[in-house]
């Protein structure tokens, strides 16, 4: 059984990094913000006319750019900063710092040729050119422009919905291209870089950083764990109509810092298409030297796995996520999958510490015949004491977290009759976006504190 206090120490390492992260991105800006306000920046603003709006213009250009490097580091992969947040969360706080170093990307644009064209009294049109053909760095920064233009427009929901996951994440990594080319023309260029040393020093550490932790973590520890463990395909099984397993053998998995419940990205190396990552979490803990995934076969190159043969080299990034024993807070749990989303929560079912009668599973799927690994769900809920509820059916009309067998419940009351203490559990979630909004609202409804919902959402 796990502890109060035990859970507390497990959280509070998780806190303190949480807390240093959002410490240093604030402090960035602050800093950002202070370099502009010591040079130039403020006196060219109070004069007003062209001079403020070149004033403005470097200003959201290097927020902009503070931004852009912070958002590089949020998907650098840094095992503290993931462990800290998760996916999910850095996922979203990522988007968001995008759009907004877009934007202020865009309004720098705008003010600087606006106002250096009001200083040369020249038209905007005669000003972008010359900007761009005789400014040390620009024709680079227009390219990177245009390249994050283009992976924003890939980012919005609309266009995300006509790309499979992997091509878009593939398309995804032309970001870091488009980075490195529309920052360096600052560094030959601006004003605030040329005029003042400390500022040269903040940017320079500020690229070298980021820089190095792509480097590192997304490119030289996956090519690391992969040659040191040497994962390759063993067999792959079906678990279900639609649903297969990769079994994955290696060497000294142990030494593989990966828990139930989290995820990887992977790459099997069966030609055409290897390239292209597949975040799939285990479906069993990892255990002597054999990994196991489980897939619904819907596509995207899941076809291509299926025909995998043994001894199929596998390359790995991760392991990521924190659907795991280390945000545990209270002795009795609650899981709830839907669809494929069971597959981290079959491995934590039979993972985490508890006691007969502390565990609950609900399973939710269309129809009976879709709820794969039950077989083995039930005889680990024979084993550990854990009672297991399978809701089978086509879903409510009024997008519940239900089947429509029990249209007659609220989803607040279907919840409560099978966890009734469900406000002294740990709850852990992992299906579609929108069945696990459902869910949360019903939780919420029970009056379920925040911090007791642990969640992994199964989607892009």
């Amino acid at each position: 059984m796990i502890g109060r206090h035990t859970a507390e120490r497990l959280r509070e390492p998780a806190r303190w990094r949480a807390d240093a992260v959002g410490a240093g991105a604030i402090a960035s800006l602050v800093v950002v913000l202070a370099l502009w306000l010591h040079g130039t920046g403020l006196q060219a603003l109070t004069m007003g006319g062209v001079a403020a709006t070149s004033s403005l213009g470097r200003l959201t250009g290097l927020l902009a750019s503070d931004l852009l490097l912070i958002q590089v580091l949020l998907m650098a992969r840094m095992p503290w900063v993931e462990r800290a947040f998760g996916q999910d969360r850095l996922t979203r706080w990522h988007r968001y710092t995008g759009f907004s170093s877009f934007w202020l990307m865009l309004g720098h644009i705008v003010l600087i040729v606006v106002g250096y064209a009001g200083t040369g009294q020249t038209n905007v049109v005669s000003e972008s050119w010359q900007l761009t053909t005789t400014y040390p760095g620009m024709l680079l920064a227009v390219a990177g422009t245009v390249l994050l233009i283009a992976v924003v427009g890939l980012s919005i929901r609309a266009a995300r919905r006509r790309l499979r996951y992997e091509s878009w994440h593939l398309l995804h990594l032309y970001a870091y291209l488009g980075v490195g080319l529309a920052l360096p023309h600052q560094l030959w260029t601006g004003a605030e870089f040329i005029g003042s040393p400390a500022t040269r020093v903040y940017w320079w550490t500020s690229y070298l950083l980021c820089a190095g932790s792509v480097l590192v973590f997304r490119l030289g520890l996956p090519l690391w764990r992969s040659q040191r463990h040497r994962l390759r395909v063993r067999q792959v099984t079906w678990e279900s109509p639609g649903v297969f397993s990769v079994h994955i053998s290696g060497r000294d998995l142990h030494r593989l810092p990966i828990r139930a419940g989290q995820f990887l990205n992977w790459r099997f190396l069966t030609g055409r298409g290897w390239s292209r990552a597949h975040p799939y979490s285990l479906s069993a803990p990892a255990g002597g030297d054999l990994l196991r995934i489980t897939v619904r076969a819907n596509g995207d190159d899941a076809d291509r796995i299926t025909r995998a043969r043994p001894g199929t080299r596998v390359l790995i990034e991760g392991p990521y996520g924190r659907l795991t024993s280390a945000v545990r807070s209270r002795p009795q749990i609650l899981l709830l999958a839907a669809g494929i989303g069971i597959t981290p929560l079959r491995a934590l079912l039979e993972d985490l510490p508890y006691q007969p009668g502390e565990a609950a599973l609900v399973y939710r799927a269309t129809r009976a015949d879709d709820f794969a690994l039950r077989a083995e769900l039930d005889a680990v809920a024979r084993r550990r004491g854990a009672s297991i509820h399978y809701l089978a059916g086509p879903a409510l009309a009024r997008g519940s977290w239900l089947p429509a067998g029990l249209a007659h419940l609220s989803d607040q009351e279907a919840l409560l009759r099978i966890a009734p203490d469900v406000r002294e559990r740990d709850v852990y979630l992992c299906g579609p976006p929108q069945w696990m909004a459902a869910v949360r609202a019903a939780l919420r409804a029970a009056r379920v504190p925040a911090k007791q919902i642990h969640c992994e959402a199964f989607a892009w």
